[in-house]
């Protein structure tokens, strides 16, 4: 044994393997910087209840993961909808297995920094029907939808599934996790219904901020991690990553701007996180100067999606359907414009570049799994409710569900 440990020892590439470490870090911290970011727009009194529903999922879907999830989204299934469960329990993985992909970094490695991916989707999705949602029918939700939703695209598109087979590419996640996260959060808002009080402000634009700062920061590790090594296409993600970002930051403010009269603070920042989004299938995929572009129309498009929203009277109130499901959505097309094989030889040939039938193909993929999350995310929560109530009732809303589901509050008395 210890021959063998010496001898893959001797393949791994330690950079590689260092990096991977901090990305899946980085990734990691995205999960609390979503839980501060949505508990700072949540209403005072909703505060711990939208904050615990991303932090139950770094305990819960670490669970799930090791029992049958990861086993589940890359393992056997070569060309379906699903993988099998010959890794269950992380069986036959040992530290010196070596991940397939590459071979160059710790299968453990790669396990852990999936999961990572794991635990934040589903958490995406709370802020859509943040204060009416009861904690049991949510949890019940985070199984499920998992189980059935996200492990699913993962192996169709990053496990070697039915759209590998067919060519889908997706750096990053624009269809395995924000699209399939905010298409459901719509779906989710549909059957809930809206709040008592739709018109609630921010409970702390300080705290917005910090957990804005903190999903910028993992994003890093979100999309130049996906690359898996370190090599030219991992600074490539890298610099898209924030370029895309800035650029979503400036269109955003600007067109909010206009509108109001007035910069406003939490728009920027939201813009952040549309553009960070938009470029996360493109990230590995595209040239650099397009970017910019893909960032400044994300921020433009998403804010537009927003709007439409308000129009519609969609109690989304935390925007996961305008800012990641039409961020996922409309990156993912992007990428079938902008793709380009003279950057990443893995990838593919987009319109510009002559691939229309790619770009079809990303068309049909991201649609798919849009309607799919929607359709199945609704039928989900009919069958919850049959178990349990999935919303909680007037009284409890009014109350707030830090008190009335956890019997804590985030702030003393007296405290705003």
């Amino acid at each position: 044994m210890v021959n063998a440990i010496l001898l893959n020892a001797g393949l791994l590439d330690t950079g590689s393997t260092g990096f991977m470490l901090l990305a899946t870090s980085l990734v990691m911290l995205m999960t609390p910087g979503l839980a501060f970011f949505y508990g700072g727009l949540a209403t005072k009194r909703n505060i711990l209840a939208i904050m615990i529903q991303s932090f139950v999922s770094l305990g819960w879907t670490t669970v799930l993961w090791v029992f049958f999830g990861y086993s589940l989204c890359f393992s056997g299934g070569e060309g379906g909808i699903i993988g099998n469960f010959d890794k269950a329990f992380l069986s036959g993985i040992s530290i010196d297995t070596l991940w397939a992909g590459n071979g160059k970094i710790p299968e453990i490695v790669f396990i852990a920094y999936q999961m990572m991916f794991a635990i934040i989707t589903p958490a995406l999705i709370t802020g859509a029907f943040v204060n009416r949602v009861n904690f049991k029918a949510y949890f019940i939700f985070l199984t499920v939808w998992q189980i059935l939703v996200y492990y699913p695209f993962v192996h169709m598109i990053w496990g070697g599934g039915l759209l590998a087979q067919w060519g889908v590419i997706d750096f990053a996640g624009g269809i395995v996790v924000h699209a399939t996260a905010g298409f459901a959060a719509l779906a989710s808002v549909f059957y809930v219904g809206a709040r008592v009080n739709k018109n609630s402000t921010p409970n702390s634009i300080p705290l917005v901020a910090i957990g804005s700062g903190l999903l910028w920061f993992g994003w890093y590790g979100f999309n130049a991690g996906s690359e898996v090594q370190v090599d030219h296409i991992t600074s490539l993600a890298f610099l898209n990553t924030d370029i895309a970002a800035s650029f979503a930051t400036m269109s955003w403010l600007a067109v909010e701007w206009i509108r109001e009269r007035k910069p406003k603070f939490v728009g920027l920042l939201t813009g952040s996180i549309a553009g960070l989004a938009t470029i996360t299938p493109c990230a590995g995929f595209v040239p650099l100067w397009a970017s910019p572009i893909i960032g400044a129309a994300a921020g433009i498009m998403c804010y537009l999606a927003v709007q439409f929203k308000n129009k519609m009277k969609w109690d989304d109130a935390l925007d996961v359907w305008g800012v990641h499901g039409v961020g996922g959505l409309f990156g993912t097309i992007l990428l079938g414009v902008f793709a380009s094989k003279m950057i990443n030889p893995a990838g593919a040939d987009g319109l510009l570049f002559g691939g229309g039938s790619f770009f079809m193909k990303q068309l049909v993929a991201v649609v798919i799994a849009s309607i799919y999350a929607f359709v199945f995310t609704y039928l989900m929560l009919i069958v919850i409710n049959i178990i349990t109530p999935v919303k909680v009732n007037e009284e409890a809303e009014k109350v707030g569900l830090d008190e009335s589901l956890h019997g804590e509050k985030a702030y003393d008395e007296g405290v705003i």
